[in-house]
């Protein structure tokens, strides 16, 4: 593998300024609804507000790599006299819970930055100002790209096995 400058963009968080508002879920759900801005559904969001309002605790937690396997981490966390484990802020989606999965189908979501605008929408309609957009370039080794179809198509295969959807598949191609 070659090393290649690769931009790097981050959503920072600033826990202290969030309000719980929710502005983040309704924007990015409705980005992404199909077609863009024809609906809103929080279930789709590629971000998720974890939420003690009597506490006063709110913590947006974006959606990141999909993992295969639950994780073995279950540490506990207490924050204000309230116990979180790790699973409360993960941004993965995994097999042990159902956030950050596409509601009608169960596949993985992923936060991608609002492919195609300025900046995340997330970020320009916090008016908190508890989102904020950065980038910046590292060297980091290329790695191979997968695309949305392989992706789609990996989670499916761990989800139900290889046999199953090679079997819907060649049953859907005889239809069509």
């Amino acid at each position: 593998m070659s090393k290649v400058k690769k931009k790097i963009k981050v959503i920072k968080i600033d826990v202290d300024k969030c309000n719980g508002c929710r502005a983040c879920e309704l924007i990015c759900s409705s980005f992404h609804a199909s077609p863009k801005y024809s609906s809103n559904n929080p279930e789709r969001s590629r971000i998720r507000l974890i939420r003690d309002p009597i506490k006063d605790i709110y913590l947006p937690v974006y959606a990141g790599e999909y993992t295969p396997s639950e994780c073995t981490g279950r540490n506990k966390y207490v924050l204000d006299g309230r116990e979180y484990s790790e699973c409360d802020t993960c941004r993965a989606s995994c097999p042990s819970r159902s956030l950050f999965k596409e509601p009608d189908s169960g596949l993985p979501l992923k936060c991608d930055m609002c492919d195609g605008e300025e900046e995340p929408l997330c970020v320009t309609w916090c008016l908190a100002k508890a989102l904020t957009y950065e980038e910046r370039e590292e060297e980091r080794e290329e790695e191979p790209k997968l695309g949305e179809m392989e992706i789609g198509l990996e989670s499916l295969v761990h989800r139900h096995g290889l046999q199953k959807v090679m079997d819907t598949i060649a049953r859907l191609s005889k239809k069509g």
